[in-house]
């Protein structure tokens, strides 16, 4: 199997990068000599937080579940802050690696399999549901990566990748934090986002495999 030439430009594209706030938390932390692998480290355990987070939201009431859902939200959030500034610090400190992609890559599965584990025991939710959820995430990184490993483009397209899972269950958690009991739902507001995981999931790695296949067979852009 032919390894792909590696470019550390080969990312996957977030118009945040560009922006002001990126730009210097990058320069303070090259500055700060910070390893990029350690950065990607330190989102994995952001997302083992926000999962403990979720589960406990089942096993408390009032306002402690309230702090869970509020804590699990931002932990999600600083997950994909530390995805967003490793590749960030590596091109910036000319560090970029292929070993730098294993510690991307693996936290990351982690990191999806724990939040929607976490969210499958939490409050209103099915935890069958977030197993499901869990594997589906790793099952559209697996396409990607595979895909690229035979010579496709590295494709980050939805409707269902990283960030756009990460937001349902920011959203999700700031909806339980803060609205009242009246306007719960019965079947659970968490199964309702699970689902919606599952099914966009399954729909994401379908269109990259297809994706995928139209450029190897035609040689084109899928």
């Amino acid at each position: 199997m032919t390894v792909p030439q590696y470019d550390p430009t080969d990312r996957r594209p977030i118009r945040s990068r560009q922006s002001w706030w990126a730009q210097s938390a990058t320069r303070l932390l090259v500055r700060l000599n910070a390893s990029p692998n350690g950065i990607s480290i330190a989102g994995m355990i952001a997302a083992i937080c926000a999962g403990v987070a979720l589960y406990f939201t089942g096993r408390l009431d009032g306002v402690p579940q309230r702090a869970c859902w509020f804590a699990a939200g931002l932990l999600c959030q600083v997950r994909l802050l530390c995805n967003l500034l490793d590749g960030m610090v590596a091109v910036a400190r000319n560090i970029a690696s292929r070993k730098g992609e294993l510690y991307n890559e693996v936290p990351d599965r982690i990191s999806d399999s724990v939040v929607f584990i976490g969210l499958g025991y939490a409050a209103g939710s099915h935890v069958a549901l977030g197993f499901l959820a869990a594997l589906v995430s790793v099952l559209i990184a697996y396409v990607r990566v595979l895909a690229r490993s035979i010579g496709a483009p590295n494709d980050f397209c939805g409707p269902l990748a990283k960030q756009q899972r990460m937001a349902l269950v920011t959203a999700l958690a700031a909806y339980l934090t803060f609205a009242s009991e009246s306007w719960r739902l019965a079947w659970g507001e968490a199964t309702i986002v699970l689902s919606l995981v599952v099914l966009g999931g399954v729909a994401t790695a379908l269109r990259r495999l297809r994706r995928a296949a139209t450029y190897l067979s035609l040689g084109g852009t899928p």
